[in-house]
């Protein structure tokens, strides 16, 4: 596993990380399964881990803390997220911070975290949803700034709405914004526009998730695929996206590079920009623990193939 520098934080991190999403809210879970797959990513040299609150009301971040009491000696990096006070995704304009993050919200969830997961510290809190329109409202940059001197968490991050990188460049013009989180595959590459060049310029982490685009780029997906209710891929490919999703994988299979997976592509493209500290795809199964992680060998992609692989840029609207 290739490590790679955590912003100005200074962490060296594995360049596959771990979004544990799935195995903490999404159907046919198993813990056992679980817990076997994260074993396996730390013994191949996975050591960033992203979770939440909200997957699964604090199951996900349970689950990390079995991961931790098991590996005590090792440096495992710890990463979770405080939902909105209203439990709205993604974040608008018209809500306020006192509908998604008031200060007394940010603590309460803060230790919420910390008491899932069993640590004194957190490595990274972030925001699980943001909105510039409360960038330069104090309350909440006294909250985090509170939590850090307190040494209750070492570093701050957003994630940002999906399809809206650059919703969050005020946030980190403030200096408190350690990290940020953003959709980024071979479809979506606008961050690279005007999110990344300012991380490069004040020493933000990038933590690059949703790089399978929830099964579109596993190259999986038909036309006819269905999940069981509740799912949230249900309301992620619904209308025309599930038809328009498969349309667009099937016009990348023929840059797909013989003998190398469609996710195999996805990860590697990701791993092409230098500005991308790691990628958290999510894996509740070993053997998609063992695939994702076999991508970080230290063998870029054919530069004419990234450039290639440009024009399936997909830039989509808000939903």
């Amino acid at each position: 596993m290739n490590e790679r520098t955590f912003g100005r934080t200074g962490w060296s991190v594995s360049e596959i990380g771990y979004g544990m999403w799935g195995m903490g809210a999404w159907t046919g879970s198993n813990d056992d399964e679980s817990m076997a797959s994260l074993e396996r990513a730390v013994e191949l040299g996975c050591n960033f881990f992203d979770t939440a609150w909200a997957y699964g009301q604090g199951h996900s971040e349970r689950l990390l803390g079995r991961l931790l009491r098991s590996r005590p000696g090792a440096r495992l990096h710890s990463a979770s997220k405080i939902p909105p006070r209203n439990l709205k995704w993604p974040a608008t304009a018209e809500m306020s911070l006192d509908d998604t993050f008031p200060p007394d919200h940010i603590r309460a969830f803060a230790e919420k975290s910390l008491e899932n997961i069993g640590v004194g510290t957190l490595d990274l809190l972030q925001f699980h949803t943001w909105h510039d329109a409360w960038a330069d409202d104090e309350r909440w940059q006294r909250a985090v700034a509170s939590l850090k001197s307190e040494g209750l968490v070492r570093a701050v991050g957003i994630s940002v709405n999906r399809f809206q990188p650059e919703n969050g460049v005020k946030a980190m013009r403030t200096g408190l914004i350690d990290a940020v989180q953003v959709v980024y595959n071979v479809f979506d590459q606008a961050p690279e526009d005007e999110l990344y060049p300012l991380c490069r310029k004040l020493g933000i982490a990038v933590i690059a998730r949703v790089p399978f685009d929830e099964g579109t780029l596993t190259g999986t997906l038909r036309r006819d695929s269905s999940w069981p209710q509740g799912d949230f891929r249900n309301a992620y490919f619904a209308g025309d996206n599930l038809r328009a999703s498969v349309e667009r994988a099937e016009r990348l299979r023929p840059d797909v590079p013989g003998g190398m997976t469609m996710p195999e592509l996805s990860l590697r493209f990701i791993l092409a920009n230098p500005d991308v500290t790691t990628i958290i795809p999510g894996m509740r199964k070993r053997a998609h623990v063992d695939a994702n992680i076999a991508a970080s060998d230290g063998r870029p992609l054919d530069p004419a193939l990234v450039q290639r692989l440009r024009a399936h840029r997909w830039d989509r609207g808000v939903r």
